[in-house]
Formats: structure tokens, sequence, C-alpha cells
């Protein structure tokens, strides 16, 4: 089985994506090669992580031409907004997750490793972990969407039925959004055609109609739902440790968070809107 990181980002990232490209060459085995996926504004500054196992990959060679990214005038032109005839103005959070999706149908990898860009490697690790016995790993937390009051989980989680066209009398309970995810390309390719079939669209369409979905959760509902688990197996355990929210951490609080990390977690994730100086970061890398 053929192995790819994908790392979707943008260019207020653009420092802690050099840093996971740096995490990702001294600890990531069995991916020999990295794809940074960036809106065609961001490419010229993305240009300068490229080496011999790392694409940067245009956003306008993935998503179809009627996509289109503009200044936004509502954020006085500091960030962009995605318009189209066809679909309500998408933001880049929107955006980022599409990306995961149509990167599909570019690629030639077997798996696709999905990792954020505030995300980086402390430990050793091979992606072959993700395969056992032909099955590939899939995220899920059984019966956690009941848990998640106060989200959107549930309103994400029906998107996703609906995009499947699946009834709207069966509703799934499970989570499946975490951070460091492998998928399958070719099941991505058969979700897509799934969608195309049932809504008569381009799937984007049919995927963003209601501008409040999650990949993961489209992609998780697909394989159980849809394909009855066939070539995934399940496990609850998250590779990485996510500090979420919270006031910025200092070098000290970064290595405790670090130090916090289960045994079977190779990386960590700082939320980037949670401020904190990245040199604690660099520190733990090196």
């Amino acid at each position: 089985m053929t192995a790819a990181i994908v790392t979707p980002s943008y260019a207020g990232d653009f420092d802690r994506c050099r840093l996971l490209c740096d995490s990702v060459d001294r600890f990531v085995a069995g991916a020999p090669h990295h794809y940074l996926l960036v809106a065609g504004h961001d490419v010229a500054r993305f240009r300068v992580l490229e080496t011999p196992r790392r694409t940067v990959i245009d956003e306008r060679d993935l998503l179809p031409s009627w996509l289109h990214a503009v200044r936004d005038p509502t954020s006085l032109f500091r960030r962009h907004v995605w318009l189209s005839t066809r679909l309500a103005p998408l933001r880049g959070w929107h955006v980022q997750q599409l990306r995961r999706i149509a990167v599909a149908g570019r690629l030639q990898e077997t798996t696709l490793v999905y990792c954020d860009s505030d995300v980086v490697f402390l430990k050793p690790f091979d992606c072959a972990a993700f395969w056992r016995d032909g099955a590939l790993r899939l995220y899920r937390r059984d019966g956690a969407l009941a848990e998640l009051h106060g989200t959107d989980h549930a309103r994400w989680s029906a998107n996703a039925g609906r995009a499947l066209g699946l009834s709207p009398d069966q509703r799934s309970t499970h989570d499946y959004i975490t951070t460091l995810i492998a998928w399958r390309r070719e099941t991505v390719l058969g979700m897509i055609e799934r969608i195309e079939a049932r809504h008569g669209c381009h799937w984007i369409e049919a995927v963003a109609a209601g501008r409040r979905f999650s990949e993961c959760l489209l992609y998780g509902r697909y394989v159980d739902e849809v394909l009855a688990g066939a070539g995934h197996f399940h496990d609850d355990r998250e590779l990485c440790r996510v500090y979420w929210s919270g006031p910025g951490l200092d070098a000290a609080g970064m290595r405790d968070f670090a130090a916090g990390m289960a045994p079977h977690q190779v990386a960590i994730g700082i939320q980037s809107f949670t401020g904190g100086d990245l040199a604690p970061l660099r520190r733990l890398v090196a």
C-alpha cells in the first residue's frame, strides 16, 4: 500500500506549516510524499517549502472552475471568500475540507493521511500503522454525538446523511472527527460518485449546500452506512493530542502539554487561534 501525507493550509498558518514539514521529515516514515493544498493566492508563498518529497498543489487544480476565491470586503479585504452562482459564499474552513476530498482525484497513492498544518510530530511514526490485515483504520467514537452538546456535530452528521442520499430517519450517533486520520483513496472516489449520482450535480454543490458540513463525518458515514464498514476497522484512540482552546501556551506549558501525550500518541496540535510563541514548539521538534 502506498501512502501520502496531505495538509491543507493557508498563509496565516505558514510558519506552523513549515514546522510541521520539519517534523514530518524527521519523524514520519511510510509516506514518501507530502502534499500541501493551498489557495491560488497562497501558492507562491508556500513554494519555498517544496522539496523532492514535498509538493504544493494549487486548489484551482482541484476545485471546479465555477468556484472563485475573492477578497472579502466584510473583513476589510484581509481574508478571502469563495463565490459561485451555485452556492452561498464559502469560507476558508469550508474550502479546506473540500480540498481534502477533491485531492483524491489528483493523487495516485492508495492511502491519504490527513494532517493539519498546526500539528507537529514528536515521535517516530510509520504510516503503515494505519493498516491491519488489508483494512484501513477508521477513527470512530461510538455514541459520542450524544455527549457533544452545544456543538454542530449533530447537524454535520445529518448533512452528511443528506449528501449521501441516506434516509432522514437513518441517524448516526458516532463521531469521526479527529486530527491525523487516513482515508482510502478509492473509497473517497466512490463516495464522490455516489453523491453525484444521488443529487445529479457536482458533489461540491451537494455537500456544501447547507454550508454546515464535516468531511470526516461524511467519510465515516459513507464507510459505515453505505459500505457496511468494508475495507476498514474502527479505532477510537486519538493519535494526536490537541490543545483546542485556552490562553496561548508558554514554553513550560508546551512542554507539559507534550509530556501529557498518551503512549500511542505521536503528535501534538496547538490550535493556531490560541496564539503562543512557536519557538518552544521548534525546540520540541529539534
